[in-house]
């Protein structure tokens, strides 16, 4: 698998990276129902097993199980993968989460997190979430304070604006930006990409699957029967009538795939990683069989005349979305963290 520099950083990433969402379990607000830590330990070493080199999680899933899971996979595990983290969403003994920017709190985060995570340092911290607002100053010069002190490698941010992104590069330069993009959202086309090739910040794109919808294993049937504490039964996407739309856009996918012997989930995570400016596609799994499918994505190349008939697709198809435009909005605030 080939490798990718990280923004101007020295870290080298390989275009798709496990993505562990789903490894914080169905116990939390943002939960994909229920997880086997076994099965998630599997996946990890599954991935690694076929050259992937770093990992992506946050302290937030399954309020710290997540972190937990990818720490106890790679104790043994030696050279270990990158390890990214993220901060700024904390939560209570009830499971209520909010949103924090004090220095004090992203240190108490950061000491947590490496506990967790059973290292030394961590190779990318981000900035989970830019709230609130306010606080985005003294929230990044903690950061850079954490990296000064070698806790941190590299800081970077998440679910960002441009505007955003300019305020805190005034106080130390961004590594890299986690924004959504797939098939169904598309908004940082036309804002996040440009700004951060014009700045050299690297970009690692989640969500490419649409939480599973653009897996090509999606059904009505699956989707009508997601267990209660799966947080994809709210979102607009997995209900009608954006459900049949988005279910057409993957038999379109799936008949361009069939052709090259792929299938829909390469091809839908292989379409972000054709932009340039894009580092990596974060891709989250829960078990070992999911591996190899989504991670052999870095392998697929889309043709011209396949480009075009996705987008003569797109263009005439009115695929409903519940996306917002990534970053300090309104509606950002109820956007899933879906990978």
């Amino acid at each position: 698998m080939d490798r990718r520099q990280l923004g101007s950083s020295d870290l080298w990433v390989t275009p798709v990276g496990v993505g562990s969402w789903a490894m914080g379990g169905g116990q939390w607000k943002y939960g994909l129902g229920p997880q086997d830590d076994t099965q998630s330990e599997a996946a990890i070493r599954r991935a690694l097993d076929l050259g992937v080199n770093w990992i992506d999680t946050a302290a937030l899933y399954g309020y710290g199980h997540s972190e937990e899971v990818v720490g106890r996979t790679l104790r043994a595990i030696s050279p270990r993968p990158f390890i990214f983290t993220k901060c700024s969403r904390v939560w209570d003994d009830r499971g209520r989460i909010a949103s924090s920017l004090k220095s004090e709190s992203i240190r108490r985060e950061a000491e947590a997190s490496l506990k967790r995570l059973r290292v030394d340092y961590i190779d990318l911290y981000q900035m989970h979430w830019p709230w609130p607002e306010n606080d985005l100053e003294e929230g990044w010069a903690t950061m850079a304070d954490l990296k000064r002190e070698g806790k941190v490698r590299w800081i970077g941010v998440s679910n960002f604006s441009v505007e955003q992104m300019a305020r805190v590069q005034a106080i130390a330069p961004i590594t890299a930006i986690q924004s959504p993009y797939s098939l169904l959202v598309r908004e940082v086309e036309t804002t996040i990409l440009p700004y951060a090739a014009a700045n050299n910040i690297g970009v690692m794109v989640y969500s490419p699957l649409r939480c599973g919808l653009l897996s090509g294993k999606m059904t009505r049937g699956r989707a009508a029967s997601l267990p209660l504490n799966d947080c994809r039964r709210d979102f607009p996407d997995f209900s009608e009538p954006a459900l049949s739309r988005n279910l057409e856009l993957v038999e379109v996918l799936r008949q361009i795939a069939a052709r090259l012997g792929r299938s829909a989930g390469e091809a839908a995570i292989a379409w972000t990683l054709r932009q340039a400016a894009v580092t990596g596609a974060i891709v989250g799994v829960r078990k070992p069989e999911q591996v190899d499918d989504d991670m052999n994505a870095a392998t697929f190349r889309w043709s011209e005349e396949d480009l075009q008939e996705i987008e003569y697709f797109l263009t005439n198809r009115s695929l409903a979305t519940c996306a917002v435009a990534a970053g300090g909005g309104t509606g950002a605030q109820h956007r899933p963290p879906c990978e």
